[in-house]
């Protein structure tokens, strides 16, 4: 369970969080929506520990995620819109999330190739060299191999073809009624099958909050 009580961040005097308060439940399918800029990326970042909120508090399953991230982070896959510049290759790159998330190589090869990506034709290439479908089926992969309690997707599908996007709704609507799922997305129709709860953010605030 994620639990936001009056959560504030600032930027430049500028309440990008202004007094969130949000539960979101085991098992919640949700489209986080709004326009650029209205915070829902920077709630996201919150509740990952990448910002430290000016005032209110985040918890994860009752954990804080600055002080005890490392707990935090352990539940939770995330995939950013933008891929990361790792200059690692994926045979390097498998190896360290191994190493320090305790995912199975196996898991993610299994979900590379339900993704169809050409991994083993790949391995030696720079993570950051791959073309952006590529770097995205990876993402797509580790996250899901990680077998996560929460999944978290900021615009998942932005890098994909069509048939891309097919198969990865595809692998979620496989996931266990119990896992928890956000979805950032400007495209609503996309997910729509796949969630349960609607939240539209506007000038840092939840202007609306549905469940279908």
């Amino acid at each position: 369970m994620i639990e936001v009580c009056q959560a504030t961040k600032r930027f430049l005097d500028v309440n990008v969080l202004d007094g969130i308060d949000l539960t979101i439940k085991d098992g919640d399918k949700i489209a986080l929506m709004g326009p650029n800029g209205a915070g829902k990326t920077t709630l996201v970042r919150s509740i990952l520990g990448f910002y430290h909120l000016d005032s209110g508090s985040i918890r994860v399953n009752g954990a804080d995620p600055i002080k005890e991230r490392q707990e935090v982070l352990r539940h939770i896959s995330f995939i950013p819109q933008t891929p990361p510049p790792i200059k690692l290759s994926l045979t390097e790159l498998m190896e360290y999330v191994s190493k320090s998330s305790g995912v199975n190589k196996e898991y993610i090869e299994q979900e590379a190739k339900k993704m169809d990506l050409a991994l083993e034709k790949n391995l030696s290439k720079p993570f950051f060299k791959l073309s952006g479908g590529m770097k995205q089926k990876m993402l797509i992969s580790i996250a899901l191999a990680k077998r996560s309690d929460i999944l978290i997707f900021d615009e998942p599908t932005a890098n994909l073809d069509p048939k891309a996007r097919e198969r990865f709704y595809g692998l979620l609507e496989g996931l266990d009624p119990k896992v928890t799922t956000i979805y950032i997305t400007h495209r609503l129709e996309e997910v729509e099958s796949l969630i349960n709860r609607k939240i539209y953010m506007d000038l840092g605030k939840v202007v609306e909050d549905e469940r279908i």
